[in-house]
């Protein structure tokens, strides 16, 4: 779930004067001098420290998502968060869920992607990149080999997969995908990923709700993210909704960050008419951190869903069971006997081997003045330097061009109009791409990263 505002750290003069929306193009930026004061960087426990003391002013509030504070330099990473959030970790995992024949193999590699998704924070620690501003928008590309093995469907049937009609023999395959910021209040962004090649393709809404209980951080999804809707255009336009489940960020207090999960979520698809049930487990006997996941898949009926939880579900509609640890290895077994007294526990992923891959991102210089690397270069290029206090105005000087260009539409009586997609927050859960959008999207997929500028920009 994405911006990531209450997400926590990893490890001057006055902002000038915003022009006017209408008569700019581009915004205003100040370049970052070579003789700005180079300054100690923090360790990880003074970070923590500061950190702390500043979500301590904000206990007992609702929504810290929705306050936006600002936090100084020294504690972001230097990465824009719409860079950084993406579910695309292991982009294989997604382009091989359709590639099964059968309707229980397509369920098991889209819990396969399910699983890979968040590996940065299985691999990396949490951070906090930068908080995502009105317009703003990010596109990139991946370039896999299609390698994902195919799964094992039935208790009597060999692994079956369509991939090689498909991918060809030692072909790369592409997938692209955009984001833009859309709403600032609430603060709200829109993805698209699609890869053509193989007629698969997800959207979403991001946006998180976030409070802090005073020994950790509750995120969980808001009100206009539904989870993640992925359509398999060659399988008859089937469609998986993919809910997210609360997680928290601990280690506040230790000085020692983590991320865990201890909730339910689902995946469901109405045209073949099989849900699945994921229980997140994570503290055990004595207070034992088990990062321990369980889940159950089975038939529906998608005009009369009710069941919520893994016992409501009746052995004879059980298709397969899920259990293992989300950050190690995660099996499945098919039929309708418990996952114990299966004589054949298959593996869905070992996350062990796997590391996030590297995205192909448009150069610079052919990157809008909205586009997050672009937006936020003379930030990162004085966090990366350790110019922390230059870094922090210039940062300033955005959120209050940020704030003067909306007061400048309040004034007007004007609302803000995302440029790639139909809506700041509607469709529900499901956003569409406007023209410009899908010649975004193509041109990734032809890499050519030319766009028009903007007519208007929102910072």
């Amino acid at each position: 779930m994405a911006d990531a505002s209450a997400t926590a750290p990893s490890a001057g003069p006055h902002a000038s004067p915003s022009r006017s929306i209408n008569n700019s193009k581009e915004p205003s930026r100040a370049t970052t001098p070579s003789n700005a004061p180079v300054e100690k960087p923090p360790d990880e426990g003074s970070k923590l420290k500061t950190f702390l003391s500043v979500l301590r002013r904000f206990i007992g509030v609702a929504d810290l998502a929705a306050v936006r504070f600002s936090l100084p330099a020294q504690l972001l990473e230097p990465t824009p968060n719409l860079e950084y959030w993406n579910y695309l970790d292991r982009p294989e995992t997604f382009i091989s869920i359709g590639d099964s024949d059968e309707a229980l193999g397509r369920m098991l590699g889209t819990l396969r992607f399910w699983f890979t998704k968040d590996l940065k924070y299985v691999k990396g620690k949490p951070c906090k990149p930068y908080n995502s501003t009105l317009g703003e928008f990010f596109r990139c590309n991946w370039e896999v080999d299609d390698t994902s093995p195919p799964l094992k469907h039935h208790p009597t049937s060999a692994p079956s997969s369509s991939r090689a009609s498909t991918s060809g023999d030692g072909k790369k395959v592409r997938i692209s995908y955009l984001t833009e910021q859309t709403s600032h209040h609430p603060p709200v962004s829109a993805f698209y990923i699609d890869c053509p090649e193989k007629g698969i393709t997800a959207k979403g809404f991001d946006q998180i709700s976030a409070k802090f209980t005073g020994t950790n951080i509750r995120v969980i999804a808001g009100a206009h993210n539904l989870g993640i809707f992925i359509t398999l255009h060659n399988r008859d336009n089937e469609q998986y909704q993919l809910t997210h489940p609360a997680a928290y960020l601990g280690g506040l207090l230790k000085g020692s960050l983590s991320v865990s999960v201890a909730d339910s979520c689902y995946v469901t698809c109405p045209q073949t008419k099989i849900k699945v049930i994921l229980q997140y487990i994570e503290e055990g006997w004595l207070g034992r951190s088990q990062n321990k996941v369980e889940g159950v898949i089975f038939k529906y009926d998608p005009n009369n869903d009710t069941k919520t939880k893994i016992k409501e579900v009746a052995d004879k509609d059980v298709l397969g069971r899920i259990e293992g640890s989300w950050q190690d290895k995660v099996y499945y077994t098919l039929g309708s006997q418990p996952f114990n007294k299966s004589s054949e526990k298959l593996v869905l992923i070992d996350i062990n081997p796997l590391f996030p891959i590297p995205k192909i991102i448009p150069p610079l210089e052919q990157q809008l003045p909205n586009e997050s690397r672009k937006f936020w270069e003379h930030v990162t290029n004085a966090i990366v330097n350790k110019q922390y206090s230059l870094a922090t105005t210039l940062k300033q000087e955005i959120e209050e061009k940020q704030r003067a260009r909306a007061t400048e539409r309040k004034t007007a009586n004007k609302d803000w109009q995302p440029r790639f997609f139909t809506g700041a927050v509607t469709p529900i859960g499901k956003p569409d791409l406007t023209k410009d959008g899908e010649e975004a999207l193509k041109g990734l997929h032809d890499n050519d990263f030319e766009l028009e500028p903007n007519q208007e920009y929102g910072a």
